[in-house]
């Protein structure tokens, strides 16, 4: 068994984690303050808002404001994800240090989603593509339910090959590919991962897995043993697809790094660091914590102070 000596972590809980909280607004200093405590954990890679239309995604309407209220350090990339061209215009003139566009392995997740086809949204990412070359932004893409989708069900995986290579051939310096609804099993993320390598090096590929049916752990696991060394993931388990009934929020960043320090793969993140962070995001937003590793510890917090 061959398994990378280290793993970038790309923490998601800031835009992804947040994009789909019901309620009222998540008030901009909590998100501020959510990624500068994910930075002081070691994290170096955090996407911390997406430039989109308040209209369609009220909870992200503040990213302007989150970009300049955070404490910028050189050891983390703080990214956004931007649609079109407004919104990289909007992400550039807020100082984020990569933008992400998004597209789908699924023609009917993408019309759902986005109102387009596959190919329509591909297209539009062109003058994004252009723009952030001209000021040397690095662009990371997307590729949504690679595993499994809530229209079509399973996804052949040379679909997903084609739209990641796609991304690829356009200038994307990386791909995350995203099991958005949670379905995915080791084996079947093994057969995605095979075909897509044919068309992007594993070296500039990532896992974006959900957790509905709680295999990402496992999955992200038969990804590692293929060469993946890059791993997306939402402190406190945070987020989820408001298109799929069930569909729980992506890999919670504790069990990860639990997992990864077990096998002494480095990552540079502290996990009592992190885990406090995701009590805190957790309190914030008075929900549970969805990562097991963070109770876990949070429990023997909690027993330590009371004895």
């Amino acid at each position: 068994m061959t398994l990378p000596r280290e793993v970038r972590l790309v923490e998601m809980s800031p835009r992804d984690g947040l994009q789909n909280e019901a309620g009222p607004l998540i008030a901009t200093d909590i998100k501020t303050e959510l990624i500068n405590r994910l930075g002081d954990s070691g994290l170096g890679h955090i996407e911390a808002a997406s430039f989109v239309s308040p209209r369609w995604v009220p909870q992200m309407g503040d990213a302007a404001e989150v970009m300049a209220g955070i404490r910028r350090r050189p050891d983390v990339r703080h990214a956004a994800l931007t649609p079109n061209l407004k919104g990289f215009e909007n992400a550039l003139a807020a100082g984020v240090n990569e933008v992400a566009v998004f597209a789908a392995a699924s023609e009917s997740f993408s019309r759902h989603n986005i109102n387009c086809s596959i190919a329509d949204s591909l297209a539009r990412f062109y003058p994004v593509m252009e723009a952030a070359r001209e000021h040397d932004i690095p662009v990371r893409g997307y590729v949504s339910t690679v595993l499994g989708c809530p229209y079509e069900g399973d996804i052949d995986p040379q679909q997903v090959a084609r739209v990641a290579g796609e991304l690829a051939d356009m200038g994307c310096h990386e791909i995350s590919l995203g099991d958005t609804i949670g379905t995915g099993t080791p084996l079947k993320a093994k057969r995605m991962l095979a075909a897509v390598t044919q068309k992007v090096r594993v070296e500039r590929l990532a896992a974006h897995f959900h957790d509905t049916y709680g295999q990402a752990l496992a999955n992200l696991f038969a990804v590692l043993e293929e060469g993946v060394s890059v791993i997306d993931a939402s402190v406190a388990g945070l987020g989820g697809c408001p298109y799929a009934q069930g569909a729980s929020g992506n890999v919670a960043t504790e069990d990860v790094l639990y997992l990864l320090d077990g096998l002494g793969i480095r990552t540079g993140v502290n996990l009592d660091s992190l885990a406090a962070t995701g009590d805190w995001i957790s309190r914030q937003l008075e929900r549970p914590n969805g990562s097991k590793t963070g109770q876990a510890l949070g429990a023997t917090r909690q027993g330590a102070a009371d004895g």
